[in-house]
């Protein structure tokens, strides 16, 4: 594993841990995790140190029966929309299994950082993740270009219900 990866999500673990007492637990109400599954394109957010100057990022979802987890699969062209595909794999687990929206992931072992859907459209279209600290903030959508109308709209929920967006950065995708 690379060291440099190794180090920055260890500071990144220890930044999220150390800002615990301002927890943000707002979460959707239900997450139907069928339909939650299969590739989510990143349209706007506010990013880790590990997914900055990315072009046509995408996570992936894929459940594990077998481990009774997520895999998680990032996808992105670093520098570029033309730059080197680079991938980062994580593992999820379901924390609140009434909700499915507060889940732990791990970019790498042993730690279990907090994702929680705060924002998921009705039909799936979109989705927003955050974490507690609010340092973190992902809008992801089934389509690479979601309009920035929509992207607002979302942004202007997440505000109305006290989750930070201040410094929101766009990603640029490939037309397809």
């Amino acid at each position: 594993m690379n060291l440099k990866r190794s180090i920055l999500t260890l500071v990144l673990a220890l930044s999220t841990f150390a800002t615990s007492a301002l927890a943000y637990n707002k979460t959707v109400d239900f997450v139907d995790m069928e339909r939650f599954m299969g590739d989510w394109f990143v349209v706007a957010g506010r990013f880790t140190a590990l997914e900055r100057n990315v072009f046509n990022a995408v996570e992936s979802y894929k459940w594990n029966t077998k481990d009774n987890r997520i895999d998680i699969s990032f996808n992105y062209n670093k520098g570029s929309l033309t730059g080197p595909v680079k991938s980062i794999p994580q593992k999820g687990w379901i924390f609140n299994t009434k909700t499915n929206a507060h889940w732990k992931v791990s970019p790498i072992w042993p730690l279990k950082l907090d994702y929680l859907v705060i924002g998921l459209a009705a039909d799936y279209d979109w989705t927003v993740i955050g974490v507690p600290n609010e340092k973190y903030v992902w809008i992801m959508s089934r389509n690479p270009h979601l309009p920035k109308e929509t992207i607002q709209t979302i942004i202007d929920e997440l505000e109305k219900n006290g989750y930070n967006t201040r410094n929101i950065i766009y990603v640029e995708h490939n037309s397809i």
